[in-house]
């Protein structure tokens, strides 16, 4: 239990430290945010301010989380195959993660340093994100297996062969979601800092229950999920409003990643309804809004897609989203730990 908060502490105090410096570096090789044409006007002042800053929080979050699990197998030795097998969850969990980044990574590429705010095209991007998802998919097919645990209840679900190509969507559907809510300042890193906390909660949970007397994936998923959550929480200190840098696909994607990740491992896919409720919702108004445009030959049911640009529009000043988006993911969050204490 203390190796989780030590990593979230430690991830925390390593991007306070580190943030500034990568700031100024993305400056100096003018590594700045392109800006949509059609986005929101009010984000216009925003061009140039610099980006990727999502290599920072992910290289802390992969650092702490492998120092923590090597600390806490060195105390516990690893329940299974040992620290170094893949049966360990920390390297699934660092595969989709970073595998997630580099699609993100490329897209930042071409868009802030060849400056062609397209960056990848939508095929490529689809193909490198399936391919992230197939192999973990296929991973966590062998070593987590295919049943996954129904809210509210003591029962699982098995889904047998069709485990993996519903894996293998969802890691498309959140990484997508995820660089969707990424769109005002201090929104994204607000929601993951509080819903990773939410799925750390859960993670330590489920170790504790399992009273192995051995570290499990439990600890292991605990442990990057609380390191997200610190180097987010660090990394709000400069991207709250006004930001001073943004995470960009690199960042966002990585999240996205992690979010699918650790529900995997802890077999709680179905929380991703609630406690990614805000990302999810991203891509659901997205679809709802490009639907019913062809349907209705023009009309909208939002102002702007994705939501939130919605609400900017509607009058709502982006902090007052953000700390909206904030209190529904605690809420949320609560509520998914509350619908497996039946586990406990």
């Amino acid at each position: 239990m203390l190796y989780m908060f030590a990593a979230a502490i430690l991830a925390a105090l390593m991007v306070l430290v580190l943030m500034p410096g990568c700031i100024k570096k993305l400056r100096s090789l003018k590594f700045g945010q392109t800006m949509y044409e059609l986005g929101p006007q009010s984000h216009l002042h925003k061009k140039g301010t610099p980006n990727m800053g999502g290599l920072v929080t992910a290289g802390v979050t992969v650092v702490c989380s492998i120092l923590f699990a090597l600390l806490m197998h060195a105390h516990t030795p690893m329940d299974g195959g040992g620290f170094w097998s893949p049966q360990n969850a920390l390297w699934g969990l660092l595969f989709v993660c970073l595998g997630s980044m580099a699609v993100g990574f490329a897209d930042d590429f071409i868009k802030d340093v060849k400056k062609n705010h397209e960056g990848l095209k939508p095929k490529q991007k689809i193909a490198g994100q399936l391919i992230v998802g197939i192999l973990f998919s296929l991973w966590a097919y062998k070593y987590v297996g295919s049943e996954v645990i129904i809210p509210f209840t003591h029962r699982t679900w098995d889904l047998g062969i069709f485990y993996l190509p519903l894996i293998t969507l969802t890691v498309l559907f959140m990484t997508n979601s995820a660089n969707l809510q990424d769109g005002l300042d201090g929104l994204l890193g607000t929601v993951t800092t509080v819903g990773m906390a939410g799925y750390g909660v859960i993670a330590l949970l489920f170790a504790l229950a399992a009273g192995t007397g051995a570290m499990n994936n439990c600890y292991v998923a605990g442990i990057l999920a609380f390191a997200l959550a610190g180097a987010k929480l660090g990394y709000l200190r400069y991207n709250r409003y006004p930001a001073q840098i943004f995470m960009g696909d690199t960042g966002s994607m990585f999240v996205g990643g992690a979010m699918v990740g650790v529900a995997v491992v802890l077999r709680i896919e179905f929380l991703l309804l609630f406690i990614s409720f805000t990302c999810v919702m991203s891509s659901v108004s997205v679809i709802m809004q490009r639907y019913y445009y062809k349907a209705t030959h023009g009309k909208r049911i939002f102002k702007m897609s994705p939501i939130h640009h919605h609400f900017e529009l509607c009058g709502m000043k982006e902090t007052q989203i953000v700390r909206m988006y904030g209190i529904v993911t605690f809420v949320l969050s609560a509520v998914a730990v509350l619908s497996v204490m039946k586990w406990f």
